[in-house]
């Protein structure tokens, strides 16, 4: 099916319209923007997609939602099924149409691959988080062992990474979760390439054992008067004991602590945040 096809179909069900940035006079993408495809058949998925669907829409029923994917049959399933009853305000292929939709709507959440038919995704990505530091964005990784992209997501303070070819075994419901929360996640099969990255550096200063509790809480979602109540700390000793690791790993901010402690293998990952 053509991206041309794909438009038509979804806007004649009446849902959401897919706009898939058509460019020059034949309308063909190049591909020297949409970079080496990774095809992957979803109909083993589709009955597990579906079921992952009530738990996505019960997570996401008080957000809006931008979708911006490179794979246009993906994004109409995701836009037309998935995510049916939740306020998509865009279904997109291209970052100059995100952004559009983005200074219109400012979703709560962006949906985002690392390729798009005209655009980079993870550059896109870092722009949202510069632009609009309020909206999560979680995005989904094309294939395993992209170090520099995984990098690269993790550096811009990406909210959540997912591998594509995952997304109707239960990461996405699993990364809506986490990042409903506060939370961090990064789905089992980038770890390797997450812990990979982070081989050859470290904190400027050793972590406490407390410090790694303080951490290891914040990773799993937990604010700070939850923290205080686990580990038997008073609110503004939390408070301390998360500035000091800002210091000294350094981080940006709490996510950020997050993601450089799973990063550097200081903290284990949350068991809760697993897929279902």
């Amino acid at each position: 099916m053509t991206a041309c096809c794909v438009t038509a179909c979804i806007a004649g069900c009446g849902k959401v319209a897919i706009t898939t940035g058509q460019r020059g006079g034949g309308g063909q993408a190049d591909s020297r923007d949409r970079g080496p495809r990774n095809n992957v058949d979803y109909t083993p998925l589709l009955e597990q997609i579906r079921r992952n669907g009530e738990r996505s829409l019960a997570l996401l029923n008080h957000l809006t939602v931008l979708l911006c994917l490179g794979d246009p049959a993906l994004l109409s399933l995701l836009a037309t099924r998935v995510m049916e009853d939740t306020r998509v305000v865009g279904a997109v292929t291209t970052a100059q149409e995100a952004l559009q939709r983005l200074e219109r709507h400012q979703p709560g959440l962006v949906l985002l691959s690392d390729r798009l038919i005209q655009g980079d995704g993870i550059q896109l990505m870092r722009q949202i988080r510069e632009q609009w530091p309020a909206v999560r964005v979680l995005l989904l990784v094309n294939r395993e062992h992209r170090h520099l992209a995984i990098q690269q997501a993790v550096d811009g303070g990406c909210d959540g990474l997912v591998l594509q070819s995952r997304v109707g075994s239960g990461s996405v419901v699993a990364a809506l979760e986490a990042v409903s929360r506060g939370a961090v996640y990064i789905d089992r099969p980038l770890r390797a390439d997450l812990r990979w990255q982070g081989s050859v550096s470290g904190p400027l200063q050793p972590l406490s054992e407390r410090e790694r509790q303080v951490l290891q809480e914040a990773a799993s979602g937990a604010s700070n008067p939850q923290i205080g109540q686990t580990l038997h700390l008073a609110s503004d000793t939390v408070k301390t004991h998360l500035a000091n690791l800002l210091r000294k790993l350094p981080a940006r901010d709490r996510t950020h602590a997050v993601v450089l402690g799973l990063h550097w293998g200081l903290i284990d990952w949350p068991e809760a945040l697993e897929p279902g």
